[in-house]
């Protein structure tokens, strides 16, 4: 690259000066602006999700007949470790797509193209601002966009509601104890339950945040150590020890089938429950999350996109990443989301209600959820952190430590990671 760029300053080859490529282009890009390109992009989820996304791809390559885009499927289950790998062998994809924080995490092994360079904080204006912060390394580097969203909702049967007296959901901390303890009381034996998130630091995430805690300062210091941390952790706690809701996970839709009242649940439980669950037909609904004493944050999931440093076509593959911002490669994902019964909500809020794949009134429940919403802390060393800090917070759930020492344990595994 400083070759190239000092090949554009040499007065000797001034008069070929236009045919230098700007700051960012690869020298196989400068070569023949048209000359074919394929990019391989590889999507962590589904077959269905990468069907959608292929939609888009295959969109931009009619706006762009000399590149082809092809998305590749990445399982959750190692597609962490498959980027990881390629990240640190510099070969694989073109263009990735992970979890929120992985990007950072990739960047700082000096595998992602920092897309600040390419233009990429144009689109910024136009994301959910704590995911597209989420997102961003701590110095600022943008090695990764959100390219999706996710959220929770608080699922709940209608017929039994109204069988226990209660005429809305709990819309507060206090409300959601006391309707359970109603329903107890009315017959109902499985008042509650946690399906995303059961167990897990996404469980708690979004408790601390209601109580005004944080994983994290605004420094990426450890703040485990507060009363609002501890308070939510309680708060949590009791759901299970003292109210009855079980530790073991019963997916969403199963669980409110099985007679469950109220399910805490991902976003997606919404496109299959009429179809998966008939029976449910005209007895379910949804709401926010009850909001605690700071508020009623929600967790924000999603993926994020970026581009490696080992692509031969970074420039195109950023032009790629803020074509899926544009309402025309929404529509396309959202189209093809549509015609296979799959969960999508873009990385655009302005685009909740028209542009995901949920009827208007779920999507007001997931856009009011998304505009509270907080998402993954983007700190040093957290991807490395998260699955024991999860071990640490079922310890009190599980009776075998209490909340403070919980969270003492929990805020010394994510210092010792912080590096």
């Amino acid at each position: 690259m400083r070759r190239t760029m000092a090949a554009c300053s040499t007065i000797l080859v001034a008069a070929l000066s236009t045919a230098c490529a700007t700051s960012g282009q690869t020298r196989t890009e400068q070569a023949d602006q048209n000359a074919p390109m394929t990019l391989s992009f590889w999507s962590t989820g589904g077959d269905d999700e990468t069907a959608t996304f292929q939609k888009a791809a295959d969109l931009y390559h009619q706006k762009h007949p000399n590149v082809t885009v092809k998305v590749q499927t990445l399982s959750w289950d190692d597609a962490y470790a498959k980027l990881l790998a390629a990240a640190t062998s510099r070969t694989g994809p073109d263009i990735l797509s992970g979890g929120m924080t992985w990007t950072i995490q990739f960047g700082a092994r000096g595998a992602m193209v920092d897309l600040r360079k390419h233009g990429i904080d144009a689109l910024k204006g136009q994301a959910q601002p704590a995911q597209w912060e989420s997102a961003v390394s701590p110095d600022g580097s943008v090695y990764g966009v959100p390219l999706d969203m996710s959220t929770l909702a608080l699922y709940y049967r209608t017929d039994l509601l109204e069988k226990a007296g209660i005429d809305a959901p709990p819309k507060t901390w206090e409300e959601l104890v006391e309707d359970i303890a109603t329903l107890k009381a009315s017959g109902v034996k499985k008042p509650y339950s946690q399906d995303w998130g059961n167990l897990d630091w996404i469980g708690y995430f979004n408790y601390l945040y209601q109580a005004g805690g944080a994983f994290y300062t605004p420094d990426c210091k450890p703040s485990l150590d507060t009363p609002q941390a501890e308070r939510a952790l309680t708060y949590w706690v009791d759901l299970y020890r003292e109210h009855g809701a079980p530790t073991a996970t019963v997916e969403g839709s199963d669980a409110l089938d099985t007679g469950t009242a109220m399910v805490v649940a991902g976003n997606w439980i919404a496109k299959g429950l009429d179809t998966n669950k008939p029976k449910l037909k005209g007895k379910w609904a949804m709401a926010p999350l009850p909001a605690g004493p700071a508020g009623p944050t929600t967790f924000i999931g999603g993926r994020a996109i970026g581009v490696t440093s080992f692509s031969k076509y970074a420039q195109t593959g950023a032009d790629f990443v803020k074509f899926m911002y544009t309402d025309e490669a929404i529509a396309a994902v959202a189209g093809e989301a549509r015609k296979r019964n799959i969960s999508y909500i873009p990385p655009r809020p302005d685009q909740i209600v028209g542009g995901s794949t949920f009827t208007p009134e779920q999507a007001q429940v997931f856009a009011q959820a998304i505009g509270t919403g907080k998402a993954a802390p983007g700190c040093p060393g957290w991807d490395e952190s998260a699955s024991d800090v999860a071990k640490q917070l079922q310890s009190a759930i599980l009776g075998k430590s209490d909340a403070k020492t919980a969270l003492a344990e929990a805020a010394k595994v994510m210092e010792r990671n912080a590096g």
